[in-house]
């Protein structure tokens, strides 16, 4: 950030005063710009023990195989942007059950929430963002070629709590370096 987006003014890095932590200050008008992290929302979508998943089509890790997810948008609620997200990545339609995985990223200033979800119907397709798309057991999911330390984390999860017909809501930190099989 270099410039105000109340007065225009440049913006300089200090702390401000009954703050403890470097914010982005306006020069002249002196308001705090707050840098918070990112919210990263979207489903596990499940048709008959088989989860759908997207060839990422765009960087990073283009190629690469991950849930359908995406940043929150302003204005819109947690679970309508894990749909919104699996409508444009995948094309398909899901109907939200609760909350699955909770992973902080401080590292990259991020948070993912990933919903467990029903795929609605069979159809689905290539978003924009997607070169393919895909129904995996867990035997045939490509896990040398996910693109996230998030996405196995879910999934390897996810699985195993399929398997026991308990599912938990799961809540971690990941950062590097990532060991995670």
């Amino acid at each position: 950030m270099k410039y105000c987006s109340q007065c225009g003014a440049q913006i300089t890095v200090r702390v401000p005063e009954g703050d403890n932590l470097p914010r982005y200050v306006c020069a002249s008008c002196d308001t705090v710009h707050y840098r918070n992290p990112r919210m990263v929302v979207g489903c596990i979508p499940d048709w008959q023990g088989r989860i759908l998943l997207c060839r990422r089509a765009i960087e990073p890790r283009r190629g690469l195989w991950t849930l359908p997810a995406g940043y929150l948008e302003n204005g819109e609620t947690t679970i309508e942007g894990a749909i919104r997200e699996t409508r444009e990545e995948a094309n398909a339609r899901v109907e939200v059950a609760d909350l699955y995985t909770m992973i902080n990223l401080p590292h990259i200033d991020q948070v993912y929430l990933l919903f467990r979800a029903q795929l609605l119907d069979e159809r689905f397709s290539p978003g924009d963002e997607s070169l393919e798309t895909g129904l995996f057991s867990e035997p045939d999911i490509p896990w040398d070629e996910l693109a996230f330390p998030t996405v196995e984390f879910t999934l390897r999860h996810y699985f195993r709590d399929l398997k026991q017909g308990h599912f938990r809501l799961r809540v971690t930190d990941i950062t590097p370096p990532y060991k995670m099989k």
